[in-house]
């Protein structure tokens, strides 16, 4: 039996075989749930891995009832992956006025602001210790070349991170309004 490749957590079952019932299809797709329909004959379940399975069962409304002659995702709630247009915000929803939202949003770009600093600090302090990959030797690395490997390794991944946390600190302060 071929397995079915995994992207994302998400098992994606292609299937050839025209006439297989929903039982069957469940089961050569390792199901560990009952499927649940999704739009037209396609149907979605659980797998032994927690990843989600796929997969589609021609002429599935005869062979999707359960007990009670309903559709088989007629008991079960709807998935949100599916595309159902979004309700209108009721007229009772709280909403935040104009003030208490400038006032979150100062807050939030304040915090933002002290740790992009704090993450420059960090950065400036990772690059002079990294010295453009070559540091200065400690004592117990003069006699194992392996450890001063290893430790300018830790420095640049160090600096690299620091970097990266530096760019997206930057991108999140340019989205504050």
């Amino acid at each position: 039996m071929m397995r079915a490749p995994v992207f994302a957590g998400v098992a994606l079952a292609c299937t050839t075989a025209t006439g297989a019932t929903l039982a069957e299809k469940a089961k050569e797709s390792g199901c560990i749930n009952k499927p649940m329909l999704l739009a037209g004959d396609t149907y979605r379940c659980a797998t032994q891995s927690g990843a989600f399975s796929y997969f589609n069962v021609p002429d599935s409304n005869s062979n999707s009832s359960n007990s009670n002659g309903k559709p088989a995702a007629a008991s079960s709630s709807a998935s949100p992956s599916t595309s159902t247009p979004k309700a209108p915000t009721p007229a009772s929803f709280p909403r935040v006025d104009p003030e208490t939202q400038k006032g979150r949003d100062g807050v939030r770009r304040k915090v933002l602001t002290e740790e992009l600093a704090s993450e420059e600090k960090l950065l400036t302090e990772s690059r002079t210790a990294y010295a453009d990959g070559a540091p200065p030797a400690l004592p117990e690395e003069k006699a194992d070349a392996e450890k001063y490997r290893a430790r300018i390794a830790r420095l640049k991944q160090s600096v690299t991170v620091h970097e990266k946390n530096v760019e997206a600190l930057k991108k999140e302060l340019a989205a504050v309004k």
